[in-house]
């Protein structure tokens, strides 16, 4: 997730991500850069490899200062491994209620699980945040990588991290 705070005399956004140490930004701006959202520099705070369940568990520390915009860009390693839909809405749905209650402004960015685990599963896990954002009446961005996904001259050799042209 992207957390804009104000520290001090200068403004931080803090991003938990996807590309996660792969300096690549789609939904929020590059380490280093200025936030659309804030007159906030952007540090990446990432954990590559990380599940809802590891945002949720930092979720405190993460927010602690004056933080004015979380972006929830959670999700997609929860889909990678084929891990219970309900315990993803769970983690999100504890994230943005706490974040909301300290009167955190919320965009939540939607994740797509791969096809692997079957048309039940992929719908399901779409579905989570769609009904979220309309639950807590959340900015909702569809789906996170959208026009990059499954493009290979936008994608890492991994097939799954934006490269830096998928990235702008």
């Amino acid at each position: 997730f992207t957390l804009c705070v104000h520290a001090g005399d200068r403004d931080l956004c803090y991003v938990e991500r996807l590309e996660a140490g792969l300096r690549a930004a789609l939904a929020a701006p590059a380490p280093g850069s200025r936030s659309p959202w804030t007159d906030a520099e952007v540090v990446n705070a990432g954990v590559s490899g990380d599940t809802s369940a590891g945002g949720l568990s930092r979720l405190d520390w993460s927010l602690a200062g004056d933080v004015q915009i979380l972006v929830i860009e959670l999700g997609a390693n929860d889909g990678l491994r084929g891990l219970p839909v309900a315990g993803l809405k769970q983690n999100l749905t504890e994230i943005i209620t706490r974040a909301r209650a300290r009167g955190i402004g919320v965009v939540l960015t939607g994740m797509e699980a791969p096809p692997n685990f079957g048309p039940a599963y992929t719908s399901e896990f779409r579905e989570v945040y769609r009904q979220l954002a309309r639950e807590h009446d959340v900015t909702f961005v569809p789906f996170y990588l959208q026009d990059v996904a499954g493009i290979p001259s936008l994608n890492l050799s991994d097939g799954i991290h934006p490269n830096e042209e998928g990235s702008r």
